[in-house]
C-alpha cells in the first residue's frame, strides 16, 4: 500500500503539471480558463498516455521516459509559475474567506479536506490488493512488459493476437510501473483513475444541500455503483476501467457545462478530444466520438477556423501513436479490424487470423465461444445472451432499453415543439440534453447490437439510463416545484432514495471489505499472478507457453497461450516477427 501511495503522489504531480502546462499552452490561443483541478489532472492523463506511447516507438518506456516526463513537467511548472501562484493563491483566498470571525475554521472548511485524505488512503488500500482481471495473466501483464522492455517490436501480434490489441491504457501502466527501479512491476494507474473519478463524485454529495436536483447528480451515483463494483478490481491493469471511468468523466463534466449554461466551445472540444483518447484505449468506445458534432457546428457556424484546426490537430496527435503502433504490431491500421488494408510489411498479421480474431471477439460478447456461430441473426442470439446476464444485469439492461425508448418520445416532442414555436423559442440546453441522450442511446445499441459483453459497454448500460431519467426526473422536479399544490416533495422524495441506496451500498462495500479483509500489502502492492510454464525454443530463442490452461502471467517472458508459429525477423526477439506457415 505505501509504494502505492508514493507512486500515486508522483503521478499526481506529473499528470497535473503536465495538463497544467498543456491547458495553458492552449488558452492562450482559445482564449478560455479551465477553473477544475480534475481538468488539468485527465488532461495530463491523456498527455502522458500520449506521450509514452510515442516514446514507447523508439525505445522502452523506463527510466528515461520517467526522466524526460518529469523535465517536461518542471519545465511546465517554471513557465507556469505566475499563473500557477494566481491558482493556488485564489483557493488559499476562498479557504481564507470561509474563516470565522475569531479565526476559526468552520467544520465545512476541515470536513472537505478529511474526506479527501480518506478516499486517497481507501483507493491505495484497494489498489494494493484484490482480485486480478482474468486477461491480465493471459496478455495484460505481457504487453506492458514489452513496453517495458522493448518498447515495440514489429510484427509482436503473430506471437500472441491478443499482444496486436494495443490499448493506450497499457503503455500508462508502463510508464508508472516503476519496473526500472529493479523490484516488481506496480500495476496502479487504473486504481488512480478510480480514485478522481471518486473525487469528482463527491459533488453529488452537495444535493442533500442543494435546492434542486441536477441531471449530474444521476450521473454521479451511477458512476459511484460502479466504483463500489470494481473497487476489488482496479488491481488489475485491464483496458475496460481506463475507458468506462474515462468515459464517466467525459459524460458528467458534458452535463455540468450544460447545467452550468458554458457557452465557450472549448470546453467541449476538449472533452472530444478526451473521446478520441478513449478510443486508443478500447476500440468498443469508438461512437462516443459523435459527441464531436456539437462544437464542430458551433465553431464552423462562426466561422472560428483557427480554433477548429487547433482541436482537429490536438485529435490527430492522440490518435497518431495508436495508429502507428498498431502498423508496428500487427501490419494493420486497426487491429483486427480489415476492412482497412494499407500496408504490405513483412511482419503483418495474415488477414484470416486477423478476420477470426475479430469474429472471436464478437461471438464471445454473445456468450459463445464458437465463431462458426458469428452470422446468428441478433433474434437468435440475443434471447440467450440476455438469459446469460446475472439478475442485477438483467434488470439494468432492461432499464436502459426503456431508457431509449423515452429518449425516442422525448426527442419527437423535441421536434414537433421546435417546429411549432420556432427554433428561437427553445431553450438551447433542452437541445444539448437531447444531442446527448441520442448518442449514449446509440452507443448502448451499437454495443448490444455487435458484442455486448457486459464488462465492455456497461457504461452506456448506467448512463443511459442515469442520463435520460436525470432529465426526466428534474424537469418533473421542476414543474412541481413551480406549483403550489404539490410543493418540492417529490424531489425530496428522490434525493431520499439517493441517499438510502448510496448508504445500502456503503453498508455493503464496508461489509464486504470486513469479511475479505487480509493484513497484507501494506508495503508493496499485490503483484501479478504467474503460472506454470514450459520452455521451448525457436531460432535459439527461449519461449514460453502454460503447462495447464492458456494463462502465463509476468515472470515468464517472453510467453504466449501456446506454441507460437512464428520466425525470427533478425537476431533477437527485438528485431520482431514474422507468421511461419
Amino acid at each position: 500500500m505505501l509504494s502505492v501511495v508514493m507512486i500515486w503522489f508522483y503521478m499526481m504531480g506529473t499528470v497535473f503539471l503536465l495538463g497544467y502546462g498543456i491547458l495553458t499552452g492552449l488558452s492562450s490561443c482559445c482564449h478560455y480558463r479551465v477553473k477544475s483541478w480534475d481538468g488539468y489532472v485527465f488532461c495530463g492523463l491523456a498527455g502522458a498516455t500520449v506521450y509514452a506511447q510515442f516514446f514507447s516507438i523508439f525505445a522502452p518506456v523506463g527510466l528515461a521516459a520517467n526522466l524526460i516526463l518529469t523535465g517536461l513537467c518542471l519545465a511546465a511548472a517554471f513557465f507556469c509559475r505566475k499563473r500557477l501562484r494566481e491558482d493556488f493563491g485564489r483557493l488559499y483566498g476562498k479557504w481564507q474567506e470561509k474563516r470565522k470571525p475569531g479565526g476559526k475554521v468552520p467544520a465545512k472548511a476541515v470536513l472537505l479536506p478529511v474526506v479527501v485524505i480518506f478516499l486517497f488512503l481507501l483507493y491505495a488500500y484497494g489498489t494494493s490488493r484484490g482480485i486480478l482481471h482474468y486477461d491480465t495473466a493471459l496478455y495484460h501483464a505481457q504487453s506492458i512488459r514489452w513496453i517495458e522492455e522493448y518498447g515495440i517490436v514489429k510484427g509482436l501480434g503473430n506471437l500472441h493476437c491478443r499482444l496486436a490489441y494495443n490499448s493506450a491504457s497499457f503503455a500508462l501502466s508502463a510508464l508508472y510501473s516503476m519496473r526500472f527501479l529493479g523490484g516488481q512491476s506496480y500495476h496502479c494507474a487504473a486504481g488512480f483513475l478510480g480514485l478522481i473519478l471518486a473525487l469528482v463524485c463527491l459533488k453529488a454529495v452537495g444535493t442533500v444541500r442543494r435546492k434542486g436536483l441536477r441531471p449530474s447528480d444521476f450521473a454521479r451515483v451511477a458512476c459511484v455503483y460502479y466504483l463500489l463494483i470494481i473497487f476489488d478490481e482496479m488491481i488489475s491493469p485491464a483496458s475496460d476501467y481506463f475507458m468506462v471511468l474515462t468515459a464517466f468523466y467525459l459524460v458528467i463534466r458534458w452535463m455540468d457545462f450544460t447545467e452550468e449554461k458554458e457557452e465557450a466551445v472549448f470546453p467541449y472540444a476538449m472533452l472530444c478530444v478526451l473521446g478520441v483518447f478513449m478510443l486508443t484505449v478500447k476500440l468498443s468506445a469508438a461512437l462516443i466520438i459523435l459527441l464531436v458534432c456539437a462544437p464542430a457546428s458551433a465553431l464552423i457556424r462562426t466561422k472560428r477556423w483557427k480554433e477548429t484546426a487547433v482541436y482537429i490537430g490536438l485529435g490527430f496527435l492522440t490518435a497518431a501513436p495508436y495508429l502507428i503502433r498498431n502498423v508496428l504490431l500487427s501490419g494493420w491500421l486497426v487491429y483486427p479490424f480489415t476492412g482497412i488494408d494499407l500496408f504490405h510489411m513483412d511482419w503483418k498479421i495474415p488477414a484470416g487470423i486477423a478476420a477470426y480474431d475479430a469474429k472471436e471477439i464478437q461471438v464471445w460478447g454473445r456468450g459463445y465461444s464458437d465463431v462458426t456461430k458469428f452470422d446468428m441473426p441478433v433474434w437468435e442470439w440475443l434471447p440467450g445472451w440476455f438469459q446469460g446476464l446475472g439478475g442485477m444485469d438483467k434488470i439494468l439492461v432492461l432499464a436502459a432499453l426503456v431508457s431509449v425508448g423515452v429518449f425516442l418520445i422525448r426527442l419527437i416532442r423535441w421536434v414537433l415543439r421546435t417546429k411549432g414555436n420556432g427554433e428561437k423559442s427553445m431553450e438551447k440546453e433542452d437541445g444539448s440534453r437531447i444531442f446527448l441522450e441520442g448518442v449514449l442511446a446509440l452507443c448502448f445499441l451499437f454495443w448490444l447490437f455487435t458484442s455486448p459483453l457486459i464488462r465492455y459497454g456497461c457504461v452506456y448500460v448506467y448512463l443511459v439510463t442515469a442520463v435520460v431519467w436525470g432529465d426526466v426526473c428534474t424537469a418533473f422536479f421542476t414543474k412541481t416545484g413551480a406549483a403550489s399544490r404539490c410543493g418540492r416533495w417529490p424531489e425530496k422524495a428522490c434525493k431520499f432514495l439517493i441517499a438510502l441506496f448510496l448508504l445500502y451500498k456503503a453498508a455493503a462495500f464496508g461489509r464486504e471489505l470486513a469479511v475479505f479483509y487480509v493484513d497484507d500489502y501494506w508495503l508493496y502492492q499485490k503483484d501479478y499472478e504467474n503460472y506454470e510454464t514450459r520452455s521451448y525454443e525457436i531460432e535459439g530463442i527461449r519461449f514460453y507457453c502454460p503447462v495447464e490452461g492458456d494463462r502465463t502471467g509476468y515472470d515468464s517472458f517472453p510467453s504466449s497461450p501456446a506454441e507460437a508459429r512464428i520466425r525470427l525477423r533478425g537476431d533477437g526477439i527485438g528485431d520482431g516477427f514474422q507468421y511461419a506457415e
